[in-house]
């Protein structure tokens, strides 16, 4: 069974940076390496939303997507030998807030909708003051 775990949330003042890591379990190296990986978050009172994407290295050349409000502060990788997935943030604002989620869905190609997925972290908070 997968299991993803993330770390690396935290407090922070605006303009700082946080990075997020997500290890997944239950996957072989080979497994990982052709699946959709996704940060995605969720503040209080709002839906989650997609903030991170990248497609299989393997089946979709690894292909990134941002959601436009972290566009040039976010960047998402992953490390295959490792099996984890990061989320480097920078120049974080208030409306960064939320709960962050790590997620994965049985094919190499992603999407923006969280109904796609079939796995989940637990989430790790991210908390921005100004």
């Amino acid at each position: 069974q997968v299991q993803l775990v993330e770390s690396g949330g935290g407090s922070v003042q605006g303009g700082g940076s946080l990075r997020l890591s997500c290890a997944a379990s239950g996957y072989t190296y080979s497994i990982f390496s052709r699946a959709c990986m996704g940060w995605f978050r969720q503040a209080p009172g709002k839906e989650r939303e997609g903030v991170a994407l990248i497609d299989s290295d393997i089946d979709s050349d690894g292909r990134i997507r941002y959601a436009d409000s972290v566009k040039g502060r976010f960047t998402i990788s992953r490390d295959n030998a490792e099996k984890t997935l990061y989320l480097q943030m920078n120049n974080l604002k208030p409306e960064d807030t939320a709960m962050y989620y790590c997620a994965t869905r049985s094919t190499g190609w992603c999407t923006s909708d969280q109904y796609d997925y079939n796995y989940w972290g637990q989430g790790t908070q991210v908390t921005v003051s100004s």
